[in-house]
């Protein structure tokens, strides 16, 4: 059971690197580059670079001779990889739904009480959350400017997410821990509670609110209505 956020910045066990290769090994037919450690550590530089990029003046207002400039690589290099915006939209999408599925999966499946298990999930999303804040903040801007396949695939990663809160959820119901109650709809307020710790983040650092805090705010917020 992850205990609190500076427990799980210790612990997280998928490496950057892991990371990163699974999403070389799951885009290699868009990639030139066939030697699985240049790969990784160009896709590193490049997705970092663009975080950045986006976090300062907008992903539309970035373009591949400023992620060149940021990134140390040449253009010629940087086509290797991605041929446009488009494909360097699917990297960062990749690469972040990697991540938030492989640590609510872990945090979870070996939690046996049913309520520990949600709120395991609960925290693992917000801790990650706090760490690739980034990420989190550009996905959600940028989804609704998304080419259409990517946005079908976010789409569908984003439900497949909430799709774990609401197993644990049911899990719950069944068990006779929580009420019968419309579990869709719980996973959804989730979700959206979840959301508005990154998307506001500045509002709660305000408040001397802690992730911690928030967590077991959200935690008691949902067991409220549930148990």
């Amino acid at each position: 059971m992850i205990e609190n956020y500076e427990a799980f910045r210790g612990e997280l066990s998928m490496s950057k690197e892991d990371v990163i290769r699974d999403v070389y090994r799951q885009n290699k037919e868009r990639i030139s580059i066939k030697k699985e450690a240049t790969a990784v550590k160009n896709l590193t530089r490049i997705i970092e670079s663009t975080l950045r990029l986006a976090n300062s003046k907008g992903f539309h207002a970035m373009t591949l001779r400023d992620l060149c400039a940021d990134s140390g690589m040449s253009m010629g290099g940087l086509y290797a990889y991605i041929r446009n915006k488009d494909d360097l939209i699917h990297l960062i999408q990749s690469h972040g739904f990697i991540i938030t599925r492989r640590t609510l999966l872990h945090y979870t499946t070996e939690v046996r009480d049913v309520r520990d298990r949600l709120f395991a999930a609960i925290k693992a999303h917000l801790y990650l959350s706090e760490l690739m804040r980034a990420w989190f903040y550009f996905s959600y801007m940028e989804a609704k400017s998304l080419p259409v396949e990517e946005k079908r695939d976010a789409v569908a990663i984003e439900l497949e997410i909430e799709e774990i809160f609401l197993g644990l959820i049911e899990d719950g119901i069944e068990a006779g821990v929580y009420r019968a109650r419309n579990a869709r709809l719980v996973a959804s307020m989730i979700k959206a509670l979840l959301q508005d710790w990154y998307l506001k983040r500045r509002k709660y650092r305000d408040q001397n609110v802690a992730v911690d805090d928030y967590a077991a705010f959200v935690r008691d917020v949902i067991e409220s209505y549930l148990l």
